[in-house]
């Protein structure tokens, strides 16, 4: 590892907390970022060395590429490390990264320009044999068009923002006398939100589950999936609840997305961890996008497969073989994540303050990734999500019996958070015999 010896991780929380425990495991120093609002953070405490970036804001430090990049280089490091979220599919900063003799610890910028544009994600995805959902070839640029593709594939579909995602610029539209004003809508939604309103349309999958595939790719070209995890608990179509392995598949299922998503990545040169993104439905898969970043939820895959995630990206970035082939690649066992926000659990609204008790839950088979502490304040500037709660067991049934005995044990006393929540999902018939898809956590919080 000797191309590596110094690792500035361009996040907070929980996340930058998890790259530096990976780094300290391999031995490499690591920097921390920091906002005023952070300054008492866990990872400024942990972390090798820390510089402040700027004012609270997230434009104004975490998203500042300038303020990042020249700590990175006054603190001599070797290279960066984004995360999720903030800078860690912003191809132009990873150039920058680049540019200025640091090592990107992700993706090429090429493919996370490549598969971040959802109109080119799937022209991609077609070419290395992925299945789509029926649709338009590309953008959907007049309403005469749209109204044309719409009546071609058949109502409902969905309109979606070409440069969209964490669930915005994204309208269903039952029949053909709603287009006209889904389709202004959408644009203009789509404008105000990424500064870009292409759109394109999709066939409307209406009772569809949201499976994933683990990438990793080294720039020798090798290539492993490590499996698949399940998603379909959502809400306003951000993730509550994930599992690993998708109980819902059969293994023949599973084997051939395999193949299908290993080839995939091959084909198109994908190198570091990624994510192919599908919907599942009548036992079909349909290309949804690419994640070219490390997913929130990829605890469960490393507690089912073994494997530190974050440790293989580095690896990747200093240029190292995988460790691993296909056939080695071997499940053991069904993890879920929950992730906990300081929300209140029926109305969702975020409940920033000072945490005065925390007491995470443990034993056998329980992880949690967070970076709160008792006397910990939460700032009400970013991300409501305080605590992944990861829990593992020898089957689905087990894993549930343990996770609602964590949930139970965990104490997060001062704010509000979604821990209730949480526990009536795990109590749910429906949830317990895998009876749900994509939309059913919206109609159970209606009830």
């Amino acid at each position: 590892m000797s191309q590596i010896k110094k690792v500035l991780i361009a996040n907070r929380g929980e996340i930058a907390l998890r790259i530096i425990r990976a780094c300290r495991d391999m031995g490499i120093r690591t920097v921390a970022v920091y906002s005023t609002a952070d300054r008492d953070a866990m990872h400024v405490q942990l972390a090798d060395e820390s510089v402040c970036i700027g004012p609270a804001a997230a434009k104004d430090s975490y998203l500042n590429e300038s303020a990042i990049l020249t700590a990175a280089l006054l603190a001599n490091a070797d290279a960066i490390h984004p995360g999720y979220g903030f800078l860690s599919e912003r191809a132009d900063f990873a150039r920058k990264v680049e540019s200025h003799g640091m090592i990107w610890i992700g993706p090429s910028p090429d493919m996370i320009t490549k598969m971040g544009d959802k109109v080119n994600a799937k022209k991609t995805a077609i070419e290395c044999g992925l299945p789509v959902v029926p649709g338009s070839d590309g953008a959907v640029e007049t309403l005469e068009s749209a109204l044309e593709i719409a009546d071609k594939i058949g109502y409902p579909v969905m309109l979606k923002a070409a440069a969209g995602g964490g669930g915005r610029g994204m309208r269903p539209v039952m029949n053909a006398d709603e287009m006209a004003e889904a389709f202004q809508l959408t644009k203009n939604e789509s404008r105000s939100a990424f500064g870009d309103d292409t759109l394109y349309m999709e066939k409307l999958l209406l009772h569809p589950r949201h499976i994933e595939f683990q990438v990793l790719g080294d720039k020798h070209g090798n290539v492993v999936i490590f499996g698949e995890r399940d998603c379909s608990l959502q809400r306003r179509n951000q993730k509550v609840m994930e599992e690993c392995p998708a109980a819902i598949l059969t293994q023949k299922q599973r084997d051939d997305m395999i193949e299908v998503c290993k080839n995939a990545a091959k084909k198109m040169g994908y190198t570091n961890a990624g994510t192919f993104e599908f919907m599942f439905e009548d036992g079909q898969f349909y290309f949804l996008e690419m994640n070219t970043r490390l997913q929130v939820e990829h605890p469960v895959t490393e507690m089912v497969y073994g494997v530190d995630l974050v440790r293989e990206q580095i690896r990747i970035a200093a240029g190292e073989k995988l460790g691993y082939n296909q056939s080695n690649v071997i499940p053991n066992g069904h993890a879920i994540e929950f992730r906990i926000n300081a929300e209140d659990p029926e109305t969702f609204i975020p409940n920033a303050g000072k945490i005065t008790m925390y007491a995470p839950s443990g034993g056998m088979g329980v992880r949690v990734d967070s970076a709160v502490y008792t006397g910990y304040t939460i700032p009400p500037t970013y991300d409501s999500m305080i605590a992944k709660l990861i829990v593992h067991a020898q089957n689905r049934p087990a894993c549930i019996l343990r996770a609602t005995r964590a949930l139970d044990e965990f104490v997060i006393e001062g704010v509000k958070t979604t821990i209730p929540l949480q526990q009536k999902l795990l109590n749910n018939k429906d949830v317990k015999q895998l009876k749900f898809d994509n939309h059913w956590l919206e109609s159970f919080l209606a009830k």
